[in-house]
C-alpha cells in the first residue's frame, strides 16, 4: 500500500493533559478508508465511522496498556468517517478512542468521552475487561440511572486495540471446499475440547494452538469429520453479572470486536496462531467454520456498559424504538439488536466476513439468530440488504453459509425461508427425532419428512437436501448422554434458580434421573444413543455432531452451560466410551461408502430405476408398501425405508451414472419387539444386515437373509440392510 496522500500540513498530537510540543507524534490527514487501523509498511492509517460525533480522539498507550501517552484529535472528517495517519505508529501500537457528542438518550445519543472505546475494526485486543462501574456511561444506582451522565474514566480497566501486521506465509494452503452432500460438521469449542485432552500439551490447552496439534486433527480425521464448526471465537466480553457470581461467559455469544480473535484462546496473542490452526486443518482436508454473532453486541440494553458501538454512534449502530429512542428493539433477547439495515453497519458485517475468509482463510459461517440479520423495517425479508449483499458477494457466495433461522422478535421463526445458497439449522429434525425415539405417538409422518431432507421446508428455488443441517444435540441443550439420562434440566450451577434453559427437551431417562449403576438402564441408554446417532447419520441432509457425544460426554443435566467454564463443559476424554466412538466411526464410514445416503436431489418416490423400482419406498412391518391410511395411524412406530441405489444416481463428471447399493433401514420405536418381513424385490438377491443398534457394538449378525424372511426387530432398535447378489456358495437363510 502506498503512503496516504497528504492534503494538509502535519499537526502534532497532545498528551492526555493537553500539552503539545517537540517529540509528540505527527498526525497527517490520512484517508477515510479502509476503516480500522491499517499498517502500510510506513505508518498507520486510522479511520472510524461516526455520523453523529462532534470530535474523535485517538488515544495511544504504552506497551503495558496502562498509561495513555498520546491523545490525538483525528484531523479529518470525510463521508461520516473520522481519520488520520500516524507515520510513527507501528504494529504493536496500543490504542483506543474517545468520542465526543451529546449525551441525549431520549434521541438515541449516548456519547461519553470519559469512556475509552474499542475500535469496531480492531484486529486484535490487548488485555481484558476488568469490571467496574466506570464502564457505564451513566451513574449506576441513580434514579433513572441511564439518563444521568457519568464522568469516571475507564481506560485503566479496558482492553486496548492493537495494530497488527497481517503478513503470514500461507504457502500452498487451499480451502478444502468439501461438497455440501459430503459434509459432516463437528460443533466444538477450542477450550472445551482441549482443556482435559491428554493429547494436548498442558501449556497449549484451551487455545487455537492446542486445537491444531496433530493428535487432535488425526482424531477428527479418523472419525470422518469434514468440517469443524467453532463456537464464537471473535473477541467477546464476560457479562458483569456473571463475574460478580464467580462465573464467566463460556460459549462466547457476547461479541464486542468482530475482527479480533478472542485473546483467551491464544498463547501468543498473534494472529499467526489462528492462521496456523486453519492451515493445519486444511492440510488434513478439514474445513474451519465459525459460529458468528452479528445480531447483537456485548453492550446489552440501555442499562449496559459503554464499551464500543454505544459510545461511537449509538443511534446508527443499534435498532432503537421509534416511539422512544432511549430504548432498544430487542429481537435477540440480549438487550440490543444491531441495525444491519444501516449501510455502515451492514458494511461492518460484510467487511468482517470478508476479512475472516480472505485474511484468516476460514471456510464458512454459522450465523447466530440469523433472522435478526435479515430484518428490514417491516420484518424479516429474504431479499433484505444483508441477504442480498451476501448472495452477490463474489467471495462470500462461495463459502458455506448456515443460518440459525430464528430470533425472539415478531415473526422470528423463519425455518425454510432463507434464500438459495444458504443451509439452515433444522430444529424440527432435532425435535422430531427425539420424540420418535422417546415413543411419542403420531411422529412417523413427520419423521419421514425429516429423514429425507425436509423437502417441505427447503424444496424451492433450486435448494437441495443439504439445505437441512440435521442435528439431535448442539451446544444449546442436553448432550447426547444427558438426553437419554435426564427428563428435566438441572441448571442450578448457573445460579438462576433453574429458570434458564429450555424446558421442552423431549428426553427420556429410562427409569432413573441422572447417573446410575443399574445394568438394564445403562444398556437401554446405550441403545438409545446408538439409535439417535444412527438416525442422524443415515438421514438425507448434512449431519452435525456435538463434540463429545461420540464418547458419551455429560453435563450432569445442565442444558444451558453457557457460563460453565469448568469440567461441566470441558470434555473428559479419560471417561470416554470407546465402543460408542467406534460406532460413530462405523456410521460415518457407511455414509461415505453409500452416496444413496446423501442424495443431491429430494426423494419423492417418483424417480425409477430400469427395473421400475422407485427411488424411495416406505414399508410396513408386513413387508408391503405403506398406504395413506397406514400413515395416518398414530400408533405406528415401526417402518422400513428403502433407498434404491439404482434410481436417481447422480451424474459423474464424464456424464456416466454409477448405481449405488440399495439400502433398507428398519426403525422400531416401539418398546416391544416387532416381527418385520423383509420386502421382496427380486429372487436373485438377498438382504444382508450391516448394522443393528440392538447389539452392544451395533454389529449385525452376519450372512444374507432371504427376501421374504421375517425377522424379530428388538424394541427401540434400528437395523440397516444392503441388497446383495446371491451366489451358489452363499445361499440366503430364513430367520
Amino acid at each position: 500500500m502506498d503512503v496516504p496522500f497528504v492534503s494538509a500540513p502535519a499537526v502534532r498530537s497532545t498528551t492526555p493533559e493537553g500539552r503539545s510540543g517537540p517529540g509528540r507524534m505527527a498526525v497527517w490527514p490520512g484517508q477515510p478508508h479502509p476503516l480500522g487501523a491499517t499498517w502500510d509498511g510506513y505508518g498507520v492509517n486510522f479511520a472510524i465511522f461516526s455520523a453523529n460525533a462532534e470530535r474523535v480522539d485517538l488515544c495511544i498507550f504504552d506497551k503495558t496498556g496502562t498509561r495513555e501517552v498520546e491523545r490525538i484529535a483525528l484531523p479529518e472528517y470525510t463521508d461520516e468517517v473520522w481519520h488520520g495517519y500516524l507515520p510513527e505508529a507501528r504494529p504493536g501500537t496500543l490504542y483506543g478512542y474517545r468520542v465526543y457528542g451529546p449525551y441525549d438518550p431520549a434521541n438515541g445519543h449516548r456519547f461519553n468521552s470519559n469512556k475509552l472505546l474499542i475500535d469496531p475494526y480492531a484486529k486484535a485486543l490487548f488485555g481484558s475487561i476488568r469490571w467496574s462501574d466506570a464502564h457505564y456511561g451513566y451513574r449506576v444506582g441513580s434514579r433513572n440511572a441511564d439518563l444521568a451522565f457519568d464522568r469516571r474514566d475507564n481506560a485503566r480497566v479496558m482492553p486496548k486495540c492493537r495494530v497488527v501486521d497481517r503478513a503470514f506465509t500461507w504457502g500452498n494452503d487451499r480451502p478444502p471446499r468439501v461438497p455440501w452432500p459430503e459434509t459432516v460438521i463437528y460443533e466444538t469449542h477450542p477450550r472445551g475440547f482441549t482443556m482435559l485432552n491428554p493429547a494436548v500439551p498442558q501449556q497449549l490447552r484451551g487455545t487455537f494452538a492446542g486445537l491444531s496439534v496433530p493428535a487432535v486433527i488425526d482424531y477428527l480425521k479418523s472419525l470422518g469429520i469434514t468440517s469443524v464448526e467453532l463456537l464464537p471465537i471473535q473477541a467477546y466480553t464476560d457479562d458483569h453479572h456473571l463475574v460478580e457470581r464467580g462465573l464467566r461467559q463460556f460459549w462466547g455469544y457476547n461479541t464486542i470486536a468482530f475482527f479480533a480473535p478472542e485473546s483467551r484462546y491464544m498463547t501468543t496473542g498473534l494472529l499467526s496462531e489462528f492462521k496456523t490452526m486453519v492451515a493445519r486443518f486444511h492440510e488434513a482436508g478439514i474445513e474451519v467454520l465459525l459460529d458468528v454473532v452479528y445480531n447483537h453486541t456485548g453492550e446489552g440494553s440501555q442499562m449496559g456498559p459503554t464499551l464500543s458501538f454505544r459510545g461511537i454512534d449509538n443511534a446508527s449502530y443499534y435498532r432503537l424504538r421509534p416511539d422512544d429512542r432511549r430504548y432498544y428493539i430487542d429481537d435477540t433477547g440480549t438487550g440490543n439488536t444491531l441495525n444491519i439495515a444501516h449501510p455502515r453497519v451492514l458494511q461492518l458485517v460484510m467487511d468482517s466476513l470478508r476479512y475472516w475468509v480472505a485474511e484468516m482463510h476460514v471456510d464458512g459461517f454459522r450465523f447466530d439468530l440469523a433472522t435478526a440479520l435479515g430484518r428490514e423495517i417491516h420484518g424479516f425479508d429474504q431479499g433484505s440488504g444483508f441477504c442480498d449483499a451476501v448472495r452477490q458477494d463474489p467471495l462470500l457466495s462461495t463459502v458455506k453459509l448456515i443460518a440459525e433461522p430464528w430470533d425472539v422478535g415478531p415473526g422470528g421463526y423463519q425455518a425454510g425461508s432463507f434464500p438459495p445458497g444458504w443451509a439452515e439449522w433444522n430444529d424440527r429434525y432435532r425435535d422430531t427425532t427425539r420424540r420418535f425415539w422417546r415413543g411419542d405417538a403420531g411422529m412417523l409422518p413427520e419423521l419421514a419428512a425429516r429423514l429425507t431432507g425436509s423437502s417441505d421446508l427447503y424444496e424451492r428455488r433450486g435448494r437441495r437436501p443439504w439445505s437441512s443441517i440435521n442435528f439431535v444435540t448442539a451446544h444449546d441443550g442436553f448432550t447426547l448422554e444427558d438426553l437419554v439420562s435426564y427428563e428435566s434440566k438441572h441448571n442450578e450451577a448457573n445460579q438462576e434458580n433453574n429458570r434458564d434453559g429450555q424446558n421442552a427437551n423431549y428426553s427420556l431417562n429410562h427409569g432413573v434421573e441422572g447417573a446410575t449403576d443399574r445394568p438394564e438402564i445403562l444398556a437401554a441408554r446405550q441403545r438409545a444413543r446408538r439409535n439417535l446417532l444412527a438416525t442422524l447419520l443415515l438421514s438425507q441432509g448434512v449431519p452435525m455432531l456435538l463434540a463429545g457425544d461420540e464418547i458419551g460426554r455429560s453435563q450432569k443435566g445442565n442444558n444451558n452451560a453457557y457460563c460453565q467454564d469448568n469440567d461441566t463443559s470441558w470434555i473428559d476424554w479419560a471417561q470416554g466410551d470407546n465402543d460408542l466412538t467406534s460406532f460413530v466411526r462405523r456410521l460415518l464410514a457407511l455414509r461415505r461408502a453409500h452416496p444413496v445416503l446423501r442424495r443431491p436431489q429430494f426423494l419423492h418416490g417418483r424417480n425409477q430405476s430400469p427395473d421400475g423400482l422407485k427411488d424411495i419406498i416406505w414399508f410396513t412391518p408386513q413387508g408391503t408398501e405403506k398406504t395413506s391410511e397406514e400413515w395416518r395411524n398414530p400408533e405406528s412406530r415401526c417402518v422400513g425405508l428403502l433407498l434404491n441405489g439404482a434410481a436417481g444416481a447422480s451424474a459423474a463428471a464424464d456424464g456416466t451414472r454409477a448405481a449405488d447399493d440399495t439400502l433398507l433401514i428398519v426403525m422400531n420405536a416401539h418398546s416391544q419387539t416387532i416381527d418385520f418381513t423383509l420386502p421382496t424385490l427380486t429372487r436373485a438377491a438377498a438382504w444382508t444386515a450391516v448394522l443393528d443398534t440392538g447389539s452392544a457394538t451395533g454389529s449385525a449378525e452376519p450372512g444374507p437373509c432371504r427376501m421374504d424372511s421375517t425377522l424379530t426387530i428388538l424394541g427401540r432398535t434400528i437395523m440397516l440392510f444392503i441388497l446383495t447378489a446371491l451366489s451358489a456358495e452363499d445361499p440366503p437363510t430364513s430367520r
